[in-house]
């Protein structure tokens, strides 16, 4: 009788620890979804390689100052900055992948990203999937590898704005020093040349209500903008590779 009692205590406390850690499981999911839905960030951790790679993602409108209105996809600039910290000073986290489909938005604040994703001491690698069009581009181009889907865009145009404008001429002044800050940080780390992408900027006859251009898959490869064309396996497979060397 004694040994029954042991044996079903037994599988009384291994029903519990399994119990227990299958809630645990559960409450995990559950905050890992949620993180999803509410920033668009997560991180992958069930490879076989047991890197953890934080995902990030540029989706819809970056978001400046200002707040859009509840209709719109934004990418809050005040979630990605502390998060891009909190990756930095991590030691659980190997390396950062960047999933973009983005419209552009806020200069300051697209500028401010790329900046972060560029002093990053961590492996680095951006995927161009709808389009990164516009501040898009320098995020895109910030990471130290890049890759952009065959049939993603990539719109190349001029800084513009919204709202009034003074016609003196230091706000010309202000717009060239806008653009003079987009354009050598988009140099500075990729394969184009500033005068190649001024060119691009300013083509005439391929928007039809704007000066610009724009880049399907390949042709921004061709430009020296983007790395390489491929998807998630390979942007993947590459930042693993560019973890194991680190």
């Amino acid at each position: 009788m004694g040994n029954q009692k042991t044996k079903s205590t037994k599988n009384g406390e291994a029903g519990e620890t399994k119990e227990k850690d299958t809630g645990k499981k559960a409450d995990a999911e559950k905050q890992r979804d949620e993180r999803i839905e509410k920033t668009g960030q997560v991180t992958l951790d069930k490879n076989d390689r047991k890197h953890k790679i934080h995902l990030i993602t540029i989706i819809g409108e970056v978001e400046g100052h200002d707040n859009l209105n509840g209709t719109s996809k934004t990418t809050k600039y005040e979630h990605v900055l502390p998060e891009l910290a909190a990756i930095e000073d991590s030691s659980d986290v190997d390396g950062v992948l960047i999933l973009l489909n983005t419209m552009g938005g806020d200069v300051e604040a697209g500028l401010a990203i790329a900046e972060m994703i560029a002093s990053l001491s961590k492996p680095t690698v951006s995927l161009v999937l709808g389009g990164s069009h516009s501040i898009g581009v320098p995020i895109a181009t910030s990471t130290d590898y890049s890759y952009i889907v065959p049939t993603g865009t990539m719109v190349i145009h001029p800084v513009r704005m919204n709202g009034m404008v003074i016609g003196v001429p230091q706000t010309f002044d202000y717009f060239k020093q806008i653009q003079n800050r987009i354009t050598g940080f988009v140099c500075s780390h990729c394969g184009i040349s500033k005068s190649r992408l001024e060119e691009l900027m300013m083509e005439t006859g391929v928007l039809t209500k704007d000066v610009g251009t724009i880049l399907v898959g390949q042709e921004a490869v061709n430009e020296g903008i983007i790395n390489d064309v491929g998807g998630i396996r390979e942007a993947l497979e590459h930042l693993h590779e560019m973890i194991g060397d680190n």
